[in-house]
């Protein structure tokens, strides 16, 4: 796996980049889009840049996220324990690594945690 695990580590550090420029320009673009909400030159634009705005705030937190899980996927390649399933302890399938390579838990872990969410909200 020390071949894999290097692809999957230049993986993780290249899509890392990605999302900070990406939230770099969310960044930037938001506080166009704030200076025009708060403007009162015309309703519908005002409404418009507020849309916008609230949706790139949304964006650039779904970003975040994903940069933690990825910072916390190269710490745990520092420290040795990348691929193994934080609730179980068991070993995470390469192929789901490879897939979602900043995932924390297995397969089976990971659904129990979708079950849990769905049997709470009573889907």
């Amino acid at each position: 796996m020390a071949v894999e695990l290097s692809i999957l580590r230049m993986n993780l550090e290249h899509e890392r980049k990605r999302l900070i420029e990406e939230l770099e320009e969310l960044d930037d673009n938001s506080d166009k889009d704030h200076q025009s909400a708060s403007s009162f030159n015309k309703t519908g634009e005002s409404a418009d840049a507020a849309t916008n705005l609230e949706r790139r705030l949304a964006l650039a937190s779904h970003k975040r996220i994903n940069l933690a899980a990825i910072d916390r996927a190269l710490k745990k390649i520092d420290a040795g324990t990348y691929g193994m399933c934080e609730d179980c302890g068991q070993p995470i399938d390469p192929v789901r690594l490879e897939a979602l390579p900043h995932t924390i838990n297995c397969l089976v872990c990971s659904s129990a945690k979708t079950t849990c969410a769905i049997d709470k909200v009573g889907l």
